[in-house]
């Protein structure tokens, strides 16, 4: 189930399309099978390498009502400034990640979001746009 704003409409299509590239290659050397932190440490090794402006563990606030609430979240990695990226190591993505990530789209003001699944075989990849 992905978000799209418009049929054929890609928003941030370069980017996400980089972000996936990295990602496979990350995937095709390690695997599946790994924790997550292990993927996420490849991926800033490969943003690195490829000279990608990424932030891992961004915080974000969360309000109700114009209160700031004392839990906040981290994205997992904002990538380019636009997108939210979310890693998982896992039988599937679920419906609570893409909750999870449409959450994570409205606090951080970003339109687009991946989930990226190192848990299979092939990689796999949601694509959320709020």
């Amino acid at each position: 189930m992905d978000y799209q704003i418009k049929q054929g409409s890609l928003p941030y299509k370069n980017e996400t399309d980089l972000i996936i590239n990295a990602a496979i290659e990350v995937h095709k050397d390690l695997g599946c099978g790994f924790l997550e932190i292990v993927y996420k440490d490849a991926l800033c090794i490969e943003f690195e390498s490829r000279g990608y402006f990424y932030e891992r563990e961004k915080h974000y606030p969360v309000y109700y009502k114009d209160v700031l609430l004392p839990h906040s979240f981290y994205a997992d990695f904002i990538v380019f400034d636009t997108v939210v990226l979310e890693i998982k190591s896992k039988s599937g993505i679920a419906n609570e990640d893409l909750a999870q990530a449409i959450n994570y789209l409205k606090c951080s003001e970003c339109s687009v979001g991946l989930i990226l699944n190192f848990g299979k075989p092939t990689l796999e990849i949601r694509r959320v746009v709020f």
